[in-house]
């Protein structure tokens, strides 16, 4: 059976569009990708978009499909094999984690533009407690679930991304805390799907939206991004 036309539309930076294009990518599906300006958000996206966000998904150019989570489940079901699991309770379990990791990505955006040190510190807090957590549930190798990239490791790396390169000393993410996930980072970030999952600029623009963002975290976060070069 034919795949129908896909259409993503998204932001260049936007982490939660990063997971649907690992997952396309891994499975070799073809696709269209358009990347908006935030704040120059053409009529036809916000005549589509039910809640104004991204991603989106575009099927067949007509029906829209939006939320992150959703859009990936749809991919994952229209093509083969499928990555989440046929098991209602493991099935259930993997949503749960993907969820998490959701709100895990907001704890890493608030402390990459906290106002204040004090939000800085507090939103580092919030990351690292998630990264624990995620910490102790990468039970397998080299991925979630054994040897092949879930929906969850789809999911992850986008955050794992950012925290890698922000490399901040007060950051949330230092590896030697984290010696699973580390493992796990250096496998999942070295697979092709992974590596060409954002803008060939993503440094520069994340360097640009950093230092765009008043008060504590983001000038100091885009200096050391700066600093570190390629």
């Amino acid at each position: 059976m034919a795949l129908p036309h896909l259409h993503l539309v998204s932001f260049p930076l936007c982490p939660f569009v990063q997971r649907s294009v690992i997952l396309l990518k891994h499975k070799n599906v073809p696709f269209e990708l358009t990347l908006l300006n935030p704040q120059e958000l053409p009529d036809w996206f916000l005549e589509k978009s039910p809640t104004g966000k991204v991603p989106l998904l575009l099927v067949n150019q007509d029906t829209v499909v939006f939320e992150s989570a959703v859009i990936s489940e749809y991919v994952d079901e229209i093509t083969q094999p499928p990555l989440l699991s046929t098991d209602p309770l493991q099935r259930a379990l993997e949503r749960a984690w993907i969820a998490f990791v959701s709100d895990l990505v907001m704890a890493v955006h608030r402390w990459m533009t906290a106002p204040t040190e004090e939000a800085f510190k507090a939103a580092r807090d919030e990351a690292a407690k998630g990264l624990k957590r995620i910490e102790a549930q990468c039970k397998a190798a080299p991925c979630f679930n054994g040897p092949d990239l879930s929906l969850l490791d789809a999911a992850l790396a986008p955050v794992l991304m950012r925290l890698d390169l922000l490399q901040d000393p007060e950051g949330p993410w230092q590896p030697d805390d984290y010696p699973t996930l580390a493992s796990w980072w250096r496998h999942v970030s070295s697979l092709p799907e992974v590596k060409d999952s954002t803008v060939e600029d993503f440094r520069e623009r994340l360097v640009r939206f950093l230092n765009a963002q008043e008060g504590f975290a983001g000038p100091r976060l885009a200096a050391g991004l700066a600093a570190r070069g390629h």
